[in-house]
């Protein structure tokens, strides 16, 4: 059955969000250039009630597609491609945002959300602001149109509402035009992350958020208002500054805890997308308070905050349009959309910069000069250094897109992007940002008047001197060399203790002005927390044993990685570890199971269990009981034993994903406070390969009796007729005994449960493998007038991996900057907008 209805519902909405839109545009337009009040009011009105429209549609849009992914409705390419039946529901609500038409509609949601708030607190900037906000909305609401033009083969937008029938060309619609497939192909296992479920949404709230400050920008230069616009965009640009940096340190976090590459940024062209125009909006916040409080910088503002959301749309374009694709592991590819991404693009920077070109002269200026010794001129200083910072990685990041215009004009263009990305960009950025800490540590003095020469250098004689001190101790105690992170941590350590300085002194008189204080000690205390983390991370997995662990690996991979065999001890820097075998992921359990207390069945996420399974002393799973697992993960008990003698257990993940590059590996850390432990595995045996097996060793025993089998003892302890076989179809006639081995290890009993079978006649054998011993059991035949019976044995090598292990120093000195850095936007906030309402209080917004 095609469940036509909800798709169609869905399309519907999107017709209706996108003209509502346009109208909504077209109301506000007219209301912002009224001569008459009633005029103006009347237009507001019909504005209000489209956008209002508008924003009933998208959810309604959202709801339509959430109810096809959550219904397994597969009959929709959208819901196919990136959902199935096994996802719980908090992966599922992933899979709305996984593919490109969901996380436009994310936008599109989140945007038309914002602009009721706008509507509903600022009544003066109404009509401007909101015509800029319903254009935005046309432009994202046809990114999801999917409606060809007739006569001109122009497709608007892709919908996520198309059927697989209509976007996928394959044989079985030809012959089954109403086929549905039982499930879909699932969200992609690296994504199956509680990650996954908030960062994209505080990502892209903040990327919607970027809009307002822009809209009352441009509504300010339209209507001549050139001070007045600042003000209500101050609170608005701060949010957005929170919002959009939180989206970025969620992503950090999420890649240091998920990927294997041993960081929180790998300085790809999609995490530089994102993190250029945040650097620009800091720098436009800044600006925006210098104008506030002494009324410079307002041009410098203007052209800061318009950059901001052009980059924002760029991002969208080097991202979304399939120009990345060879540089990047995190874009999408093209849908087809590149074309409009570009309108859209060129639409909006044309836009603003014509509008700002024509209102430049207009647009007062402060006749005093700044003064070196002046809050004023540090800030300026530091929003450049900001957007110096914003070039360098963005002219880089766009060379994909030089080569495609060259190429575009008929030439060739050869540039590549950096090989080592993480060396190319660090060298540069780890200098601007200790030029962002000495700036920020100074500037916090000045509190907007100018300071004398002898002023300063008194104020910052003790912050000066703390500073020597503290660095000089931190290098020596820490043996800190490398004169470039020597400076790294001077700049860190002089931020924190300079803004300490300035929030004790704001406590005593306002607390409400502590956000700049607190937000720059977090800065401080990043920069620390990077410097060691990155530059003195060190790998402890070390071997030491002069065997090569692969010929055909690279020497660094033989250095700095171990080869662990099951249960077989292993020394490694401070600690002794011992690999305990493959563990699975029970859907309805916290705990891991063994790989060898379930036996596999013809689905590959049910299991049953050949054992009660305990863990922490309680039984979780009864023996014959069916267990839904994540096949997709296997995890890898790695047991730790320190130099103090405590226990701690790691569980590092990999995925055998072929489409991907093969393994995928994801770590496990051990945290401590001044260091992390970070574990991942860099080899595994892989079970799609052939395994060579010995030839086949046979045993005749009786039962109970005790045989050695590849040097461990085993024994038959039952034989039992079972009445079904899984993907066996068993008739009356139909014999089916299953053998229950108990083999003894190095460390637990293992069991192996092989079948015989006797199926019209014929005989079958189903053998059972022991992974963790390499060892595959079969029963080869029964004899009962002898009261005994054949089993047959294969070995192999026994279970292996291999693993890598850092440490990590001070790392949770960086992850404390960032919450402190939260923690400053968020009083910054309150403190504006509480600034904001008092002014509007008053009717002078």
């Amino acid at each position: 059955m095609i469940h036509e209805f909800i798709g169609g519902l869905g399309h519907l909405f999107v017709v209706v969000a996108f003209i509502s839109a346009l109208y909504s545009a077209f109301c506000f337009f007219r209301a912002a250039q009224a001569k008459e009040l009633s005029e103006e009011r009347s237009w507001k009105v019909n504005g209000r009630v489209a956008f209002y429209l508008h924003t009933i549609a998208v959810v309604g849009i959202v709801f339509s597609l959430f109810y096809i992914i959550y219904n397994h409705y597969f009959e929709y390419h959208y819901a196919w491609s990136h959902s199935s039946r096994r996802l719980p529901a908090h992966y599922m609500i992933s899979c709305f945002w996984e593919g490109q038409e969901g996380s436009f509609l994310l936008w599109l949601f989140w945007h038309a959300l914002l602009g009721v708030i706008v509507i509903l607190t600022n009544k003066y900037w109404e009509a401007p602001v909101m015509t800029v906000f319903s254009l935005v909305q046309v432009f994202l609401a046809s990114m999801i149109l999917g409606v060809v033009i007739p006569g001109l083969n122009i497709k608007l937008g892709s919908s996520p509402f198309i059927l697989l029938r209509d976007a996928i060309d394959a044989p079985i619609f030809k012959e089954q035009p109403d086929f549905v497939p039982k499930d879909g192909t699932g969200l992609n296992p690296l994504l199956q992350n509680y990650w996954m479920v908030i960062h994209p949404p505080t990502l892209f709230l903040g990327f919607a958020t970027t809009v307002i400050p822009f809209a009352f920008c441009i509504a300010g230069l339209w209507k001549r208002r050139y001070r007045e616009w600042v003000r209500p965009a101050l609170p608005w640009a701060l949010f957005s500054g929170a919002i959009l940096g939180l989206g970025i340190l969620m992503g950090g976090y999420w890649a240091y805890e998920t990927l294997n590459f041993g960081g929180y940024w790998n300085w790809d062209p999609v995490e530089n997308a994102v993190y250029v125009p945040w650097l620009f909006l800091i720098a436009a916040i800044h600006t925006m308070i210098t104008f506030k409080n002494s009324d410079t910088a307002l041009k410098a503002s203007v052209v800061l905050v318009i950059t901001t959301f052009v980059l924002i749309l760029y991002s969208t374009f080097l991202t979304r349009s399939g120009i990345l694709g060879n540089s990047s592991v995190h874009s999408f590819t093209d849908l087809g959309l590149s074309g409009q991404l570009l309108i859209y693009l060129l639409f909006f920077t044309i836009g603003s910069v014509v509008l700002a070109v024509i209102r430049w002269k207009e647009m007062p200026t402060s006749e005093k000069e700044a003064s070196t010794y002046s809050r004023e001129f540090w800030i300026f200083i530091g929003a450049l250094v900001l957007c110096l910072m914003g070039f360098q990685v963005l002219i880089p990041t766009s060379i994909p897109v030089w080569n495609s215009i060259v190429e575009l004009f008929g030439g060739v263009s050869n540039l590549a992007p950096p090989a080592d990305q993480i060396l190319f960009y660090s060298k540069f950025q780890l200098w601007f940002a200790v030029g962002v800490a000495l700036l920020s540590g100074t500037g916090q003095f000045f509190w907007w008047k100018n300071m004398k020469k002898e002023e300063l250098w008194s104020s910052l004689t003790v912050p000066v001197i703390i500073t020597l001190v503290l660095t000089t101790i931190i290098v020596v105690v820490k043996n800190v060399a490398d004169p470039s992170y020597i400076i790294l941590l001077l700049g860190g350590v002089y931020t924190v203790v300079a803004n300490t300085k300035i929030l004790i002194n704001v406590l005593k008189k306002n607390p409400k002005l502590s956000g700049g204080a607190v937000t720059h000690i977090g800065i401080g205390l990043m920069l620390i927390g990077v410097m060691f983390s990155a530059g003195y991370s060190k790998v402890v997995s070390l071997n030491t044993t002069g065997m090569l662990i692969s010929k055909e690996s690279s020497t660094e991979f033989n250095n700095e990685n171990l080869l662990l065999f099951i249960n077989e001890p292993k020394e490694m820097a401070d600690y002794s570890l011992k690999y305990k075998g493959e563990r699975l992921e029970p859907i309805n359990a916290s705990d891991y199971i063994s790989r060898n207390d379930i036996r596999k069945t013809s689905e590959p996420h049910m299991v049953i269990a050949k054992r009660d399974i305990e863990a922490e002393g309680e039984v979780i799973f009864q023996k014959n009981d069916t267990i839904e697992i994540a096949p997709e993960n296997t995890y890898y008990e790695i047991e730790y034993t320190d130099n103090r003698g405590k226990k701690f257990t790691l569980y590092p993940r990999a995925q055998v994903n072929e489409s991907m590059g093969g393994l995928l590996a994801s770590p496990d850390i051990k945290r401590g406070l001044a260091k992390d432990l970070y574990t991942h595995v860099s080899s595994i045996r892989d079970p799609n390969n052939d395994v060579e097996w010995s030839d086949m060793e046979e045993f005749e025993i009786s039962p109970k009796e005790t045989f050695f089998v590849n040097d461990y003892v085993a024994k038959v302890d039952k034989l039992e007729r079972i009445p079904e076989v899984e993907g066996v179809e068993l008739e009356k006639e139909d014999v089916a005994v299953k053998a229950t081995i108990i083999v003894q290890g190095e460390e637990s009993e293992y069991i192996a449960q092989p079948i015989f079978l006797i199926k019209n006649g014929m005989v079958g054998r189903i053998a059972d493998e022991i992974s963790d011993l390499g060892l595959k059991l079969t029963l080869l035949n029964i004899y009962p007038e002898k009261n005994s019976f054949a089993i047959g044995a294969n070995t192999r090598q026994k279970d292996w991996v291999v693993l890598k292990a850092m440490e990590k120093p001070f790392i949770n000195v960086l992850w404390f900057g960032t919450l402190l850095l939260m923690v400053g936007f968020g009083i910054a906030i309150k403190r504006r907008y509480s600034e904001f309402r008092k002014m509007r209080e008053k009717g002078m917004e």
